[in-house]
């Protein structure tokens, strides 16, 4: 079969024919339908060199991943060949104490290294993945794989984020989403599938991705500049907002994002842009608490999943074959990307 590999450091990712897999006792074959291409694969691709806790090239990218079940291992039981299934990418020890919580994305033992992260575990940018096991797969009924793959990363990563913070919600409150991505056009949407009246705020250098986030459910689009910061200061009587999701992190949206957080509030930094945010005994304002979520739960990503078979949220995908995966993460790479770019092996 045909997988996208990062083949060593500091070499450009390749197209190559590699085994199948077997699926051994428990663990589940997955004919891959799509795979989203995320910014933290960019990382990936430019590191110079081996990351903590990654092991040695090659192997295949893609930890956003849907598709159909294909063989099912001895003694798996739930499923079905053909059943259209999303794969859960955080993928633990199981026996820690945050996994027997159901935290296997802050698992103490493998950080939560799931397929395609460089963990031991090929990701979904082939023909087929390898799932270790059953529990990793949920149902996705009448959704289609090919739109859903960023669900199991976009959807719960942003999901996670403004769940944390739901008690700080409601009428009168304000979120600011720093980022109007394909990863901060989902969490616009669960902000407004989870707390309705609150004003959300969407802010970003483009403007094409602002007009994106104003149809996603935005009730202000603002240009990333000095006078979005003054904007939104005036809109909350000059206390700032309750939430403040920077989707970009870097140094000046966290910079910008200690400016508009209030006291009290929650400031949490979802993108791995690697900038550092300006702490001293003002800045963020006295005991904002200030939180890097990592993905989600299992049954996080089950609640993203009904919320998306409701028609409550909704990802904007363009497809490309595996042979344009080198395409689709330059374009991903220049910002010219209005959604999600989903890689479609047997498209």
């Amino acid at each position: 079969m045909r997988a996208f590999q990062i083949v060593g450091w500091r070499q450009p990712p390749e197209l190559r024919e590699v085994p199948v897999p077997e699926p051994g006792p428990g663990q589940v074959l997955v004919k891959v339908a799509g795979a989203g291409a995320c910014h933290s694969d960019l990382h990936i691709m430019q590191a110079p060199g081996p990351l903590p806790g990654f092991t040695t090239p090659p192997f295949t990218l893609g930890h956003e991943n849907a598709g159909w079940v294909e063989r099912l291992g001895p003694g798996v039981t739930g499923f079905e060949p053909g059943d259209a299934v999303i794969v859960y990418g955080s993928w633990g020890c199981g026996i820690c104490t945050n996994c027997r919580q159901g935290q296997e994305n802050y698992c103490q033992n493998l950080g939560g290294q799931g397929p395609g992260l460089g963990g031991g575990h090929d990701g979904g940018m082939a023909e087929y993945l390898l799932v270790p096991a059953a529990r990793y797969l949920i149902a996705l009924g009448a959704l289609d794989p090919r739109q859903a793959a960023p669900l199991s990363d976009a959807g719960l990563t942003s999901y996670h984020a403004v769940k944390r913070s739901l008690h700080l919600l409601g009428p009168g409150s304000t979120a600011v989403v720093i980022g109007a991505g394909g990863l901060g056009q989902m969490t616009i949407q669960i902000l407004r599938a989870l707390s309705a009246t609150t004003t959300v705020v969407a802010v970003d250098t483009d403007a094409g991705k602002l007009e994106t986030a104003k149809r996603m459910g935005a009730d202000e689009a603002l240009l990333s500049d000095d006078e979005a910061v003054t904007c939104i200061m005036d809109m909350t009587g000059k206390q700032g907002a309750q939430l403040v999701l920077d989707m970009v992190g870097i140094d000046p949206t966290l910079r910008m994002a200690a400016q508009v957080a209030r006291i009290l509030g929650h400031l949490t930094i979802v993108g791995l842009g690697g900038g550092a945010l300006p702490v001293n005994f003002s800045s963020p304002p006295h005991e904002c608490s200030v939180a890097s979520p990592y993905w989600g739960s299992l049954t996080e990503l089950m609640d993203v999943i009904t919320l998306a078979q409701q028609e409550r949220i909704k990802v904007l995908v363009e497809h490309f074959p595996l042979q344009r995966a080198d395409e689709a993460y330059r374009l991903l790479h220049d910002g010219r990307i209005q959604g999600r770019a989903v890689i479609t092996p047997h498209a």
